[in-house]
């Protein structure tokens, strides 16, 4: 006790909920960066008992296509995602990688349809949101209609981030915009952001960046050479931060 009594009021709270309502979320490290941050102690133990928690994805399995029914928005609980779009020529464009605490499905609430594929990039697990059960929720709680809108906005700002990389930058500014948004959200995870693992191909990288597959190749092969990063299989090390970001234009 004398340990909860050095922390702020909202924690000891969060601390005695989870402890009296067995809240899974509790075990995990990133439910600060998810829907739960901010919510009351009763209404995290709501939200609680309707997530569902997945037993696990394998690589290249499927977590929903544009022919599932849409009942649920998720969120990575570890491992990586990737979603694709489908042109009607065959041709499929990457359009987005999400690692854990980030939401997959959220462009599928207007239409109530899933606007892409996904697929898990490695081993991954997720946490399952039915869409009926939050917006039941959202009527009661209004710190989750909040939370919900600042993500929707969030989804916003990423595609108009997107459109500028794919349409304005050059080749080696798009990488190295790539990498250091990667470094960020690693960041923000409490990974390193110097050192970690690509979990998706340079093919998909090539495909997400609207680049050749050789280009992205030569790139990395590029800021190997100059001392910018370091790479030893899917490990990438960003060695000169400053220099990636001067390229970042």
């Amino acid at each position: 006790m004398a340990q909860l009594n050095n922390v702020t009021p909202l924690f000891r709270d969060l601390a005695k909920v989870e402890h009296d309502h067995n809240i899974a979320c509790q075990e995990c490290s990133l439910y600060r960066l998810c829907l739960p941050l901010g919510l009351h102690s009763n209404d995290l133990a709501q939200l609680d008992k309707i997530i569902k928690r997945s037993q696990g994805f394998n690589r290249g399995q499927s977590l929903f296509s544009t022919e599932t029914p849409f009942n649920s928005i998720f969120v990575v609980r570890s491992g990586s995602f990737k979603t694709t779009v489908q042109a009607s020529d065959g041709r499929e464009q990457v359009t987005g990688f999400y690692f854990p605490g980030e939401f997959i499905g959220m462009d599928a609430i207007y239409q109530q349809s899933y606007q892409s594929s996904a697929k898990a990039l490695e081993s991954s697990s997720v946490c399952e949101l039915p869409y009926e059960k939050l917006q039941e929720f959202g009527a009661t709680i209004p710190q989750l209609q909040v939370q919900m809108l600042s993500r929707l906005s969030k989804e916003l700002s990423g595609d108009k981030s997107l459109m500028f990389l794919l349409g304005k930058k050059t080749a080696e500014e798009k990488l190295a915009t790539f990498l250091l948004s990667l470094s960020r959200r690693f960041q923000d995870r409490g990974f390193s952001a110097r050192e970690f693992q690509l979990s998706m191909s340079r093919g998909d990288i090539a495909n997400h960046l609207g680049l050749a597959v050789e280009t992205v190749s030569r790139l990395f092969t590029r800021f190997q050479d100059e001392g910018l990063i370091a790479t030893e299989h899917k490990a990438v090390s960003l060695l000169d931060t400053d220099k990636l970001q001067q390229l970042c234009g």
